[in-house]
């Protein structure tokens, strides 16, 4: 099979609730670990919602060629795809489902192809989004004039996704996403 289903978009827009629900849904996809350099926020346990790297480590795995890609998202911020963690999944005949920001999904779908199916999570405008960060509640001002600065020009790049989906009523969000990846996977 060796197939991945991407979901992308800005911080905020709801693709980390669309991938949950797809996971505790679904029996045929399992989710790909990221590796991030960033600080584990409350709850966050480390190989399960990411494989929390040093900088130096991750710099590491870069000169060793193990992620299928990665990027600095924000200065000493990296983010990143371990090639084994695609292989382990697919050795277990899943479709491996990705939640990653915009950068990364569109790097995915070029590197898989016909193999991926790219989704990006439109939020119903920049201002909702904008509430949404703030209603976490775990980001300083600063950060989240910064994640609001960089979600307006994630924006611009939804015309790169197979699809996009917007999340205005998440009930209707969460089947749409469930058919889009049922009949990904069938064809």
């Amino acid at each position: 099979m060796n197939k991945v289903i991407i979901f992308s978009a800005p911080s905020g827009a709801g693709k980390t609730t669309v991938v949950h629900h797809l996971l505790a849904s679904r029996t045929d996809l399992a989710f790909s670990v990221s590796a991030t350099t960033r600080e584990p926020r409350s709850g966050e346990q480390d190989k399960k919602d990411y494989y929390f790297l040093t900088i130096s480590e991750f710099e590491d795995k870069i000169a060793r060629e193990e992620f299928v890609e990665w990027e600095q998202v924000y200065d000493g911020l990296f983010y990143g795809t371990l090639k084994k963690e695609v292989e382990r999944l697919w050795a277990d005949n899943k479709v491996v489902l990705f939640d990653v920001d915009v950068a990364g999904g569109i790097n995915l779908k070029k590197i898989y192809g016909d193999k991926a199916l790219s989704i990006f999570i439109k939020p119903p405008s920049l201002d909702v989004l904008e509430k949404r960060l703030r209603a976490r509640a775990t980001e300083s001002e600063e950060k989240l004039t910064e994640r609001n600065t960089k979600a307006r020009l994630e924006m611009n790049f939804e015309r790169d996704f197979d699809v996009v989906l917007l999340n205005d009523k998440l009930e209707d969000t969460l089947l749409k996403a469930s058919d889009l990846c049922s009949d990904f996977i069938k064809s």
